[in-house]
């Protein structure tokens, strides 16, 4: 389908529903659908009429440059105008074939952040914990809800592993490139002689399911309750608050004890479960939709390292991309972490958009 037949047919959708919704007519389930797909259309609309009104001026401007009867003065400004606007008509095709780009269900979607400890003993756990404020100051800057699940801290006040629910809008858009292993090299506070180590710690960030989303019958997992563990300053409970949730047909074991209540921690093991299920079948069809095509970034393979963290230096790299900033301090304060995100999210569109064919 050409590119024109398809804006046109947009704007047509778009003029339908508005006459739908001002028709007085539809129901009340029908106006809220409608009401949806409208304000999904809204900002592709006022981009195809901003694209179309352009064309329109380009051609006029062609004709009034290229009329031998006209003004000498008028065609001179006419050309003028012609060549400024022969430059901006790509940057507003490319921002149409963006805004085009079919989306990802869980853009939306608030995310289930996991940060574990790798390599490296208690620097990877250090490292882990640097990680986790880094991303909760970016949830601060961002005005997104970090509502910690559970949190292992290691000997030396490190982080051994954390789940925190982020809530917000677009959380999962921009989170879901974080995923992966990301590597340290920086001097450990328990080298005595200064020497640089290298440590990583894993990051999986997983779109929050709902319950319609994945269906876990009784029969599907095993419930197993306990006492609470008092590992890492943990509290110890008497009673048996805690939960362990085993998924048995993918071996997927969830356990959590940081609440009191056993019905608290068994909710949120459902939930983890569940987002970890989803991730897991969202995974399987980036597979095969892959299988033909060269891998995009942020498919999700957690098996490579993505980011390295270089202290000394005072650089981080992500290699999906060959960005290097030397802003270390202000990265992992989460400050300017958008700085490679942002461009994370431009590869993955034109990625995406080097496929299409219109």
């Amino acid at each position: 389908m050409s590119l024109d037949r398809k804006l046109g047919q947009v704007l047509s959708r778009f003029q339908e529903i508005e006459s739908l919704m001002s028709s007085g007519k539809l129901a009340s389930d029908e106006f809220t659908k409608l009401s949806k797909e409208y304000s999904d259309l809204t900002p592709l609309a006022a981009i195809i009429r901003e694209y179309k009104g352009a064309q329109k001026e380009y051609a006029d401007l062609e004709q009034l440059m290229n009329d031998p009867a006209g003004d000498k003065e008028v065609r001179a400004m006419a050309e003028e105008d012609y060549y400024k606007l022969k430059e901006q008509l790509p940057e507003l095709e490319k921002k149409i074939h963006v805004a085009l780009l079919p989306k990802d269900a869980a853009d939306a979607r608030n995310a289930i952040l996991e940060i574990r400890a790798g390599t490296g003993g208690d620097e990877a756990a250090l490292f882990a914990g640097d990680l986790f404020e880094m991303y909760k100051r970016y949830a601060q800057l961002k005005n997104w809800t970090f509502e910690v699940m559970e949190f292992t801290q290691s000997d030396l006040g490190g982080l051994r592993q954390a789940v925190v629910e982020i809530s917000g809008r677009d959380v999962f858009a921009r989170m879901k490139f974080e995923s992966g292993v990301h590597r340290v090299q920086r001097v450990p506070q328990t080298e005595a002689s200064g020497r640089v180590h290298t440590s990583a710690a894993t990051v999986a960030v997983l779109p929050e399911a709902e319950e319609v989303d994945i269906n876990i019958a009784d029969a599907d997992i095993r419930i197993d309750v306990m006492r609470a563990g008092g590992a890492g300053g943990q509290h110890v409970n008497k009673t048996e608050s805690a939960v362990r949730i085993t998924h048995m047909a993918s071996g997927i074991v969830v356990v959590q004890q940081d609440e009191k209540s056993q019905h608290k921690n068994k909710a949120r093991a459902m939930k983890i479960l569940r987002s970890r299920l989803y991730d897991m079948e969202r995974q399987k069809l980036d597979s095969v939709r892959a299988a033909n095509r060269k891998e995009q970034v942020g498919s999700g393979d957690r098996s490579e390292r993505i980011r390295t963290y270089n202290f000394p230096q005072g650089r981080v790299t992500d290699h999906r991309i060959n960005l290097t900033l030397y802003k270390i301090d202000r990265v992992v304060s989460g400050e300017c972490l958008d700085e490679i995100i942002d461009p994370l999210i431009s590869e993955d569109q034109a990625s995406k958009l080097a496929e299409m064919s219109w």
